[in-house]
């Protein structure tokens, strides 16, 4: 496991489009079929990583409280199933299912959404308007495996109440830490300059 942070990218630029199947019911399913009427959250995350697995309980927590409020979450694992195994659609579902996800699971197959959204880590946590801007990327908070610190979710929620109250995010934005996303082989960032 490289611990590696999240790539900041710049705020206020469009959601890169996908479409991607849900790996719950076999179904492809599109940006903007998915996004949310007052914001959309895509988090990139996979089964595995102890930094998404310390987080699991309040990530589908934030996602049932945000859904109350307008905003739609979209979780997508974009890991090599090759190398882990326990990444790929199999065992997403089953995770899914198990945890009772009320958000979609999709699977990045080819690594091109990843790659669109500059996607490093996992987690990795995008939040976007109802124009499907960006407004937020980074931690969900300062909790980490280890550090005795509980899980609040409060940076990814304070910046959400923001956003919905139309107020600029003037609060600082941290990068979000986790495992390093599993490249196919020859498709990191740096194999593909």
């Amino acid at each position: 496991m490289a611990l590696t942070e999240s790539y900041m990218l710049p705020l206020g630029i469009p959601a890169p489009d996908f479409s991607l199947p849900n790996v719950v019911d076999d179904q492809t399913v599109s940006l903007d079929r998915l996004k949310g009427f007052k914001g959309t959250l895509i988090i990139f995350m996979c089964n595995h990583c102890p930094y998404v697995v310390h987080l699991m309980d309040g990530l589908v927590s934030t996602a049932q409280n945000f859904k109350e409020k307008g905003i739609e979450t979209i979780a997508i694992s974009s890991n090599s199933e090759h190398s882990h195994p326990q990444d790929g659609p199999i065992e997403m579902k089953k995770l899914a299912l198990e945890k009772n996800f009320a958000f979609p699971y999709l699977f990045d197959k080819t690594q091109e959404v990843a790659h669109r959204y500059q996607a490093a880590c996992t987690p990795d946590f995008y939040l976007f308007d109802e124009t499907l801007s960006l407004v937020y990327r980074g931690r969900y908070d300062d909790s980490r495996p280890g550090n005795q610190i509980p899980v609040s979710g409060k940076d990814l929620h304070q910046a959400a109440t923001l956003m919905l109250s139309k107020e600029s995010q003037q609060t600082p934005q941290y990068p979000s830490m986790g495992c390093n996303i599993k490249w196919h082989s020859g498709n990191s960032p740096e194999e593909r300059q």
